[in-house]
């Protein structure tokens, strides 16, 4: 068996004994971001990819490895896979369903109160010797309390509802908004009530998104969206960057309408220098909060990823059941 891994070698390295693997398995590393050509030459003949979650795999690729079976994302997200043309070519794609939702959870809930509390504003006002204005102005200002606030999640899968079950121990307000009405004892058990698209938007404090990206949900937070948000409302995004109209969001946080963003991703990764959130005037520098996408990437979420792709390649060369199918295989 002959494997591409399409991701930091340092990570394949780190979070598995690769010396576990059969003797006879053959490993390229090809490192994160390729470039197509880069593919082909080292992986033409590969029988599984292991791909970092944000990698570019099209129908093109696929046709240059006659003998691939199996593509699997290193986490959750796996829209850059163009799995109908997978599934065409007989290939499996795999994914890891909920296994950061805990972690991605934890990283929205910090980006809210990085926000709320004004923290790099805070940090660079005390380096510079101002603190106790820093303190006056935050106090005049009305930093308020996540408890008091009520947040909407778009998106109730796992972390949605993970972040749910965390933001209740808060005392928040939580609502969400889904394709389906959750159940009423999953409702229960993460104390969220059902709101539609518009009304959450309308209602909430603060909006957080946690939605796949596909054709459904591309720009999702448009214009449009931005007009019924809550005036001075907070916006995070720790799923995926394509979810959001990034021009539209800057014109909204530079006219201050919103109070404010929280983004761990953003579109296209790796970011560009004129990705239009990166060039937003001095007077919102503080506005914006960034994170290099590493939400689910916790010590114990890379255990275990790693750590179930290597039996999901090990099961495939014995023929067994696969897990965290994402498509249906022709």
């Amino acid at each position: 068996m002959k494997v591409l891994i399409m991701t930091a070698r340092a990570r394949a390295e780190k979070f598995y004994d690769l010396s576990t693997l059969p003797k006879d398995w053959e490993l390229v590393f090809a490192g994160s971001f390729p470039t197509p050509a880069a593919v082909r030459a080292l992986g033409a003949d590969a029988d599984f990819i292991f791909a970092d979650a944000v990698s570019r795999i099209d129908a093109e690729l696929m046709d240059a490895m006659p003998r691939l079976r199996l593509i699997h994302s290193e986490g959750v997200g796996y829209n850059g896979i163009d799995i109908e043309a997978a599934a065409r070519r007989g290939i499996y794609v795999c994914n890891h369903a909920a296994a950061n939702s805990g972690a991605v959870a934890e990283h929205a809930i910090l980006l809210i109160l990085a926000l709320q509390r004004r923290v790099l504003e805070g940090d660079a006002m005390v380096r510079a010797g101002e603190q106790i204005h820093a303190k006056e102005r935050f106090i005049l200002d009305e930093i308020p309390e996540l408890g008091a606030c009520s947040v909407g999640l778009v998106g109730f899968g796992a972390i949605g509802r993970e972040t749910a079950k965390r933001l209740r121990g808060f005392g928040c307000a939580v609502y969400y908004c889904n394709r389906k009405k959750a159940p009423a004892e999953a409702e229960s058990d993460c104390g969220a009530a059902y709101l539609d698209f518009d009304a959450l938007l309308g209602t909430c404090d603060i909006v957080s998104l946690h939605l796949p990206a596909n054709a459904e949900t591309a720009g999702i937070i448009g214009r449009d969206a931005l007009t019924r948000f809550k005036p001075g409302a907070l916006l995070i995004n720790t799923a995926r960057g394509e979810l959001i109209d990034q021009e539209a969001l800057a014109e909204a946080l530079a006219q201050g309408r919103l109070g404010g963003a929280g983004l761990d991703t953003l579109s296209p990764e790796p970011v560009r220098a004129d990705n239009p959130l990166l060039r937003l005037p001095d007077a919102c520098r503080y506005k914006v909060l960034f994170s290099p996408h590493i939400g689910g990437t916790t010590k114990q979420c890379f255990a275990r990823t790693h750590r179930d792709v290597w039996r999901n390649f090990l099961d495939a060369a014995a023929g067994r059941k696969l897990r965290n199918i994402v498509n249906d295989r022709a």
